[in-house]
């Protein structure tokens, strides 16, 4: 197994752990399931940067690497949903989403077409990812001490400013998500409408 797809299975194992710390009792929770999440989003930046320089791109990390990549922020979504931080029909859009999106690669894939990541594909997950850090860090901070409190808690538009952006983050992951989605199914409707 290469390094790049070393780094893929690692990012799944690392969702694993994120999932049992964030529901775990164990004291600075919210700040390790923050640090594990950083680490396993730096992974997905580092195994396509490796793949692409050492020319050590394999059908495994093909399939793999997007797929951890969804299996990582789904995970994160939904758990969001248990702990009431995010609401349930929001995840439910970026869920079905990436299974409709998955389904469609996979239908291409059968018939030997390779779609590739769109640039607003590209968007669509760093939105949910600053969504996901955002949230982790608004359980996080108070943790950290008076400082960061005093740093988070600014005001603007009279509530502190992180929460104000946390919001913001969750609505502009959720339409990045609708449009990224029906942008991809219409550019590839040849595909699934072709024995309509």
């Amino acid at each position: 197994m290469n390094l790049p797809n070393k780094l893929t299975v690692t990012r799944l194992v690392l969702t694993l752990f994120f999932l049992i710390i964030i529901f775990s009792n164990i004291d600075y929770k919210e700040t390790i399931a923050l640090a594990i999440f950083l680490i396993a989003g730096f992974t997905d930046h580092l195994d396509g940067r490796f793949a692409r320089k050492n020319n050590s791109i394999t059908n495994f990390g093909i399939l793999m690497d997007p797929l951890a990549d969804k299996i990582l922020t789904c995970t994160a979504f939904i758990s969001f949903v248990e702990l009431k931080l995010f609401p349930a029909w929001m995840v439910v859009i970026i869920v079905a989403r990436e299974l409709t999106i998955t389904g469609l690669r996979l239908l291409a894939a059968s018939k030997n077409i390779v779609l590739s990541a769109e640039r607003m594909g590209k968007h669509k997950t760093m939105s949910q990812i600053i969504a996901i850090v955002s949230i982790l860090i608004l359980i996080s901070y108070p943790q950290w001490g008076n400082f960061c409190k005093t740093i988070f808690e600014y005001p603007l538009f009279g509530m502190p400013w992180l929460e104000l952006f946390t919001e913001l983050a969750k609505w502009v992951a959720v339409i990045l998500t609708i449009v990224s989605g029906c942008y991809y199914l219409w550019r590839n409707r040849s595909i699934y409408l072709q024995d309509f």
